[in-house]
């Protein structure tokens, strides 16, 4: 038989084919030889055959079938062999296939192997591809290998240990005595992968954290020796020394120095040598200063060290490299809450990065921009927003709207200047503002009694040229309906004096009623305005009767409704169109907040005639959950048990006077329920509390508790909860995703339950979470409910 390819050759012919049916043929033609030559057991060739293999693997084809003759290569005796072999493990096994643990006897043997480089490659594909298992079972022999005289196979086994206790975080105990002899090795590599060790050490344990915090000294005497030290050209990258040790050990120092004085107080000098020592004229010396600047911010840090870091990312502010300027934007946009006054002394700077050319650093240039907006500042800070807005790009508008209504209600002036500016967004941004700009402006102008004349002859004013600014032309509708006895006088202090006549505003009204560019909803506030002018209109009744009856028969729905109820007000209920039409009364925000229908159908629940009775929507049908409430079926139930959201518990007959009663506080109240804990493992506690609107409903309502009595946070928490067919289940959103460790807060998440036949209630629940950096899933039934909570 010929020898088969060199994989050069076959590299060189795969490239050279024209189409991906050719380069197919080629792949599926050597697949087949390759699986020929490994039926025949061919010693001699098997290198190649997996080199190759590899090869067609990083184009994509599958190539599994080649995994044990990688353990076979890992076997043999030649370098060139385990080479092979050792790449093929770490690119075709990992820890989800049985075979990854046929190769960890193959490990263990060339860990203490006399050959540096075979301890390499076993040190690499263990901290590659190992799993739990086989860190556990060969973590020994790293630890002896952490203890070696050789900086080449030490350097590997540090890394091989970080792999190992991000498996196993249980294995700590076993590398943290070796640490302090670790940073006093002269290698850089050594050094860099003990720092990085170190860091992990402190992620996934408090203890080990608490005994790191005494190797703080060493530590900051380690990172002033780089900073000190003179030129080495086998560490020094653009003329900063070993940038990439520097880095982590401020990462590592910065997780050290958390919420620990002396730990603070011992890295406070050190850290304001490596900010006015290092090189700003490179990228590495920036990302140096950077990392220092997080770590200050992090630690407790002194008030001038403070400082200097958010001078530091001032100077970053005016780098030519867009990439900084975005860097320094972040940090400052996450410093801004803690030291507030230094920010604002780049306020100018910041500013100025909202005319960058750059979409993304425009963006956080904006919202630091609103952060820094205060009582103080907020007239020019408008102003720059105002110019911003003019001209910046059409998917920033809609968040530069939404701050700048935002920033304008919690710092106004006045009353008259917040209006001016409200007004002066919605002339400019169009239909780029939010939804609920509508409804705000029209509450803010009527709660400003004084301001009416001056508000609705601006807002006249502002739609008489342009009504294409939907929102501005909705406003301008509402106020004119309400407001259009002030604005047919003319006069007003704050404003020039106005002659509009009663046909003028009606034809601007008729004009925006019959425009293309309306919307329906502007059409609706349009036409209730031309109703409102009825009853402040002296003359032109008629006028603004026949309009309404041509809209008694629109193709829109919305507006036929309104049309057709004015027309029952004209026709039947004349006389009580003025009262029926009065202005609309003040409202309270924090109680129209809550409302969920906006101004617009407030306007048509009033100007309804009495006998025109609304319907009243109907108890929500039960309906099939969607994707995210439709749990698994964890009780062996069939898939015609969906689980179904409850409908909310409604009085519908108020004569027997429940209503009253409650009103005056003497219903009966049922019998409390007692709580019970239903999850208790691994420091999580998980509790149900019970509650029933009434004891004879079948609607339960349980409050779900989840606290961590353990040293660490639990993330990712997500509960699940499954009950028989014959029972209905609604689970909302929790409160969040995070249970604070030691007691520090709890989850909360509520269940209702829809128990029409009172059966017993039986729940199976699921609990998934992350601990310690190890992913948990627990399942667990529950059938001890209390009585009352079903009978």
């Amino acid at each position: 038989m010929l020898p088969p390819l060199r994989v050069q050759e076959l590299i060189r012919l795969i490239r050279s084919s024209k189409t991906q049916a050719q380069e197919r043929e080629i792949i599926q033609k050597e697949c087949a030889d390759i699986r020929a030559a490994f039926r025949e057991e061919d010693p001699l060739y098997r290198y190649r055959n997996v080199a190759k293999l590899l090869y067609m693997h990083m184009l994509g084809y599958p190539a599994h079938f080649g995994q044990m003759e990688c353990l076979k290569l890992i076997a043999s005796q030649k370098f060139t062999d385990k080479r092979i072999g050792y790449l093929g493990a770490m690119l075709l096994l990992d820890e989800r296939q049985d075979a990854h643990l046929l190769i960890t006897n193959s490990i263990k043997t060339d860990l203490n192997s006399s050959v540096q480089f075979v301890q390499g490659l076993a040190l690499c594909t263990l901290g590659c591809m190992g799993s739990s298992e086989m860190c556990r079972d060969l973590a020994n022999e790293v630890a002896q290998l952490l203890k070696t005289s050789n900086s080449y196979v030490k350097k590997k086994a540090v890394v091989c240990a970080v792999h190992i206790i991000r498996k196993v975080p249980d294995l700590i105990d076993m590398f943290l005595p070796t640490c302090k002899k670790l940073l006093s090795e002269r290698s850089h590599g050594v050094q860099h992968g003990a720092v990085i060790l170190m860091t992990e050490m402190c992620k996934r344990s408090p203890t080990a954290l608490k005994d790191l915090r005494k190797l703080v000294p060493q530590l900051v005497q380690l990172l002033k020796n780089i900073v000190m030290s003179g030129y080495s050209p086998e560490h020094t990258v653009s003329g900063v020394s070993d940038p990439f040790l520097q880095v982590q050990i401020l990462h590592l120092l910065r997780a050290l120095g958390q919420n620990d004085e002396a730990c603070s107080d011992a890295m406070n000098d050190t850290l304001a040598q490596v900010a006015t020592n290092t090189d700003t004229n490179r990228n590495a010396g920036n990302a140096i200063l950077y990392e220092t600047v997080l770590t200050i911010m992090d630690i407790k840090s002194v008030s001038g060290l403070r400082v200097l870091a958010v001078n530091i990312l001032g100077r970053f502010l005016v780098n030519n490299d867009k990439n900084i300027r975005y860097v320094a934007l972040t940090s400052l946009l996450r410093l801004v809450q803690t030291d507030h006054t230094a920010v604002q002394r780049h306020r100018s700077t910041i500013v100025d990065l909202l005319k960058d050319s750059d979409a993304s650093v425009n963006r956080r240039a904006l919202e630091l921009s609103f952060a820094l907006v205060n009582s103080s500042n907020v007239r020019g800070m408008m102003k720059e927003l105002q110019h911003f807005l003019d001209t910046c790009r059409p998917e920033l508008k809609a968040d530069c709207t939404s701050g700048m209504f935002l920033a304008a209600e919690k710092f106004a002036p006045s009353k008259r200047w917040h209006i001016d500016t409200i007004m002066q967004v919605l002339t400019t941004a169009g239909g780029y503002v939010r939804d609920d700009a509508v409804s705000n402006l029209i509450h803010l102008i009527s709660c400003a009694s004084e301001l009416h004349g001056y508000t609705v002859l601006k807002l006249y004013a502002a739609i008489q040229d342009d009504i294409s600014q939907q929102p501005l032309v909705q406003v301008a509708s509402w106020c004119i309906g309400e407001y259009g006895d002030q604005l047919l006088q003319g006069t007003c202090e704050e404003a020039e004096p106005v002659e509009v006549s009663e046909d003028d505003v009606l034809d601007l009204l008729e004009r925006v009623l019959q425009s293309h560019m309306s919307l329906p909803a502007t059409r609706a506030y349009a036409l209730t305005a031309i109703m409102k002018l009825s009853t402040r209109l002296r003359e032109n009744v008629d006028r603004i009767r026949q309009v309404v009856s041509i809209y008694g028969s629109c193709i829109d729905v919305e507006l036929q409704q309104r049309a057709v109820e004015y027309n029952a007000l004209f026709k039947k209920y004349d006389h009580m169109r003025g009262a029926v039409l009065e202005k609309m009364p003040l409202m309270d925000k924090g109680q129209s907040g809550d409302n969920e229908d906006d101004d617009d159908d407030e306007l048509r629940k009033e100007e309804k005639p009495p006998s025109i009775k609304e319907e009243v929507p109907p108890l929500n049908s039960f309906q099939h959950s969607s994707h995210v409430t439709d749990l698994l079926d964890l009780l062996g139930g069939s898939d015609n048990n969906p689980v179904i959201p409850v409908a909310p518990l409604v009085v519908q007959n108020a004569s027997d006077g429940g209503i009253l009663l409650d009103l005056l506080g003497v219903l009966p109240t049922p019998a409390a329920i007692p709580p019970l804990m239903v999850f208790n493992k691994n420091g999580l506690q998980v509790s149900f509390t019970f509650e029933r609107p009434e004891s004879s409903s079948p609607l339960l309502v349980i409050t779900t508790s989840a606290s961590n009595s353990t040293a660490a946070d639990i993330s990712d928490f997500v509960f699940q909860a499954a009950v028989p067919k014959n029972l209905q289940l609604q689970l909302q959103a929790p409160s969040g995703s995070v249970v604070p460790a030691s007691n520090g807060g709890v989850i909360t998440q509520l269940i209702r339950i829809l128990n029409p036949q009172k059966v017993p209630l039986k729940m199976r629940l699921r609990l998934s979470y992350t601990h310690f950096g190890n992913s948990v899933q627990e399942v667990c039934e529950v059938s001890n409910f209390p009585p009352d909570t079903w009978q």
